[in-house]
């Protein structure tokens, strides 16, 4: 089945916006960790306006930082900042520990990849990384600029098109671009023979940013999750405090999705969150796991989880670790599949005794995995890559 992601690098309009929301976030955890934030960010043709409730003892030049965010993501053109950031309402801060609102949220992994991610997902932030780091850190690629978008087809390991949005100086010709980016970023990420790869296909691309589009916090949900290949929550995660429950449920989702695949139980697992208002407990916890050979299959696995994980959400902030300003970090490139990130550490190896409650697994709905471990990219696949730096398809350009 092919299957179809998309990754942005940190210039897109909508992850300039995540990550201003999340900076934001970041600098009231750092002065009170008892901070609840709500932030929304949306940005247009010179302006961002930023609005919002909390309830901190914080108090900070919020513009200020929006600015320089906007600076250290690579645009250097001035923007006005408005600001109309409110106290939350009496109503909200009775139900402080508990979940502001309705939230379903998911959580996933597989050993597909060593990332425990699904390899499309891998593959399209990969490229999307290394087209930021080209710019920031190569002289020959001075001429890119931070907006940029990538869109990947893939069928098991198999790569069948690329398609790469790069932004660049006008001073540069479409060709060299194309040429450029096929070579030392193209090629050394997916070494596929064969793959259609179009890359700035309608040409120029060179009004970028919030010159060229309006962007908003919250909109790339697909990006920061598991690509679309897995539901997700309706609700953004950047701009939001740790307390919330779509922001703390989604990652303890996330971990002991990965438990599960860790322990060898299964070789994917989906785990299904849901919260209702004011309560801090989930009303709603299930488990999917996938694998015929593996541990689990035959388990009752959502018993198994409640059995070893306190769902509450003050449990998952304490078990996580979760009031620490590490948020902006994951406004780029999704929240999962890197290290040093609390809910991607593995958790200890389950007790025997903890293993017996056996019943028969919902079907599997996924199918098994063909390859155990993601290829490094310094050892693309040994094939000649063949690809047409040329070819050109109708593209809206972001």
């Amino acid at each position: 089945m092919l299957k179809t992601v998309e990754s942005v690098t940190q210039g897109h309009p909508d992850k300039v916006c995540d990550q201003i929301a999340d900076a934001i976030v970041d600098e009231y955890l750092r002065r009170d960790t008892e901070s609840h934030v709500d932030i929304n960010v949306m940005g247009s043709h010179g302006m961002v306006m930023i609005g919002g409730e909390v309830n901190s003892k914080a108090d900070f030049d919020v513009g200020a930082l929006a600015k320089q965010v906007y600076n250290e993501i690579g645009y250097q053109d001035d923007i006005e900042v408005f600001v109309n950031v409110e106290d939350q309402s009496d109503e909200m801060k009775k139900v402080s520990k508990g979940a502001s609102d309705t939230v379903v949220v998911n959580g996933y992994a597989t050993r597909e990849t060593r990332e425990c991610l699904p390899r499309p997902v891998v593959y399209a932030h990969m490229i999307a990384r290394r087209l930021d780091d080209l710019r920031r850190t190569d002289p020959a690629f001075s001429w890119l600029k931070p907006d940029g978008k990538v869109q990947l087809i893939m069928e098991k390991d198999k790569v069948h098109a690329v398609t790469l949005l790069a932004s660049h100086q006008v001073s540069v010709n479409h060709k060299d671009v194309q040429t450029a980016l096929l070579e030392r970023l193209v090629m050394p990420v997916i070494g596929e023979r064969g793959a259609k790869v179009f890359i700035n296909p309608a040409g120029n691309f060179t009004i970028c940013g919030f010159r060229a589009d309006a962007g908003a916090n919250g909109r790339r949900q697909a990006v920061d999750t598991y690509g679309g290949l897995i539901p997700h929550t309706d609700a953004g995660l950047s701009g939001k405090d740790p307390h919330t429950a779509v922001r703390a449920g989604t990652y303890m989702a996330r971990h002991v999705a990965k438990y599960l695949v860790d322990q060898g139980l299964a070789s994917s697992a989906l785990i299904n969150l849901v919260y209702t208002l004011g309560r801090s407990e989930p009303i709603h916890v299930h488990a999917i796991g996938m694998g015929e050979k593996s541990r689990g299959s035959r388990m009752n696995l959502t018993n198994l989880l409640r059995e070893k994980f306190d769902f509450r959400l003050e449990s998952i902030v304490e078990r996580l670790d979760l009031l620490r300003p590490i948020y902006r970090s994951t406004a780029a490139y999704g929240h999962f599949g890197r290290e040093g990130l609390p809910w991607e550490d593995v958790v200890p190896t389950v007790e025997s005794e903890k293993t017996a409650d056996e019943a028969v697994v919902e079907p599997e709905i996924f199918s098994a995995p063909t390859k155990p471990a993601f290829l490094p990219p310094h050892q693309p696949p040994n094939s000649v890559f063949v690809a047409t730096p040329d070819v050109v398809t109708a593209q809206k350009l972001l």
